[in-house]
């Protein structure tokens, strides 16, 4: 029930993977036939991930996931550019990899404009056009919440920053292979994406460069990728991405049907059988997978402990915050107060799972929810005068 986090590989990934480890494992930037043959199987996989974005092989430049890419993105493109300005638009609900970078880069000389979004996790793209300054050189809005699975109007976004000739970028990580993306329908210069978000390893990933976009390197060394970053290929990882995606692709329609039916079974039980709780995001337009809820007067951290226990993973956002006790920053720009901030879960769903599965969430949930509110005491003081104002 944490597939956000990661998933596993599957099967059909890892034997694609296996020759390259042992068998054909020369290296891509070699002259011999040897090489060749993981050169070809690179070039392979780029053109299929390329595909998946409606994009060309050449603008498919492989990295170690999506950390780097996002740093790749915002910092190369923030430096390449700095005579025409300084100015940086994002989110307030970005991934770390996104909001850290760009603190960095505020530290470094640049200015960034932080929009809100709405009670549903929504960027306005009217915020996004008023934040839009002389000096503004790129966009950066994430293309579905890594947290509460709200899908962004990258579309809309998109169109705003191409009238304007700006460079925009989006955080695709947990939306690639999920929803479908189309670079240039949307106009996206730039787009991070990672393998192990769709049963693929861990450890790669991709950064989309539009052809044409000025942009330094962000690796120095070798001249990979086209001497944009440095680095000897990672072969069976950038194979398994490719095989990932081709399966990702073949299967997105049925399921992301599957997954929504069964995202949205889950959650009516929950907001049905568990009181004072609510849902995070919006109800429809959000990723195929993902339930994000919010218990009142329950610690958060103690809800995971005792679903563990039972067997269930889950988590209280995302996976790269799992050792900070502050709440979901995220949960608080939608409006959330800490307390409520707290007590929230989130459960992402895959292809595998089934509906006895989430019935044996669900009952276990009503469990731990029921224990834990008997043991808080702002439940009771909540109860003691909710009776009183009955009587």
């Amino acid at each position: 029930m944490n597939n956000a986090a990661t998933t596993p590989v599957k099967q059909e990934v890892f034997e694609s993977m296996k020759p390259y480890f042992a068998e054909d494992y020369g290296n891509p930037s070699g002259f011999s036939n040897f090489s060749e043959r993981s050169k070809d199987a690179i070039e392979k996989a780029r053109d299929t991930i390329a595909g998946l974005l409606g994009a060309s092989g050449e603008e498919i430049y492989f990295t170690s996931g999506g950390t780097e890419s996002d740093n790749w993105a915002l910092k190369a493109i923030a430096f390449a550019n700095r005579k025409k300005g300084t100015h940086i638009i994002t989110s307030k609900i970005e991934h770390h990899a996104i909001l850290r970078t760009c603190e960095w880069l505020g530290k470094a000389g640049f200015d960034v404009t932080y929009v809100n979004v709405d009670e549903n996790g929504f960027v306005d793209s009217k915020e996004i056009r008023r934040a839009i300054r002389s000096d503004t050189i790129l966009i950066s809005v994430m293309t579905a919440n890594n947290e509460i699975g709200t899908i962004q109007p990258i579309r809309e976004i998109g169109t705003i920053a191409r009238e304007r000739k700006i460079l925009f970028h989006t955080d695709a990580v947990q939306a690639y292979g999920h929803i479908a993306i189309n670079v240039n329908e949307c106009g996206i210069d730039l787009l991070s994406a990672s393998g192990h978000k769709i049963n693929g390893p861990k450890g790669i990933g991709i950064l989309y460069i539009r052809k044409g976009t000025v942009i330094g390197s962000f690796m120095h060394g070798g001249e990979q990728e086209h001497g944009r970053r440095a680095g000897t290929y990672n072969t069976p990882g950038i194979v398994g991405f490719g095989k990932a995606t081709e399966l990702a692709q073949a299967s997105l329609a049925t399921r992301s049907t599957f997954e929504s039916e069964l995202r949205d079974y889950l959650i009516d039980r929950i907001i049905a059988e568990i009181p004072y709780s609510r849902l995070n995001g919006h109800k429809t337009k959000r990723l195929p997978n993902n339930v994000n809820i919010s218990f009142k007067y329950v610690e958060g951290e103690s809800m995971l402990i005792m679903l563990d226990q039972k067997g269930i993973c889950a988590s209280g956002g995302s996976a790269c915050t799992s050792g900070s006790l502050d709440p979901s920053h995220v949960l608080l720009a939608i409006g959330l107060p800490h307390e409520i901030a707290h007590g929230s879960l989130r459960i992402t769903l895959s292809e595998e799972a089934t509906k006895e599965e989430v019935d044996y969430v669900v009952e276990e949930l009503k469990k731990i929810v029921q224990r834990l509110r008997s043991m808080s005491p702002l439940y009771e003081d909540f109860i003691k005068e909710k009776k009183e104002n009955v009587q």
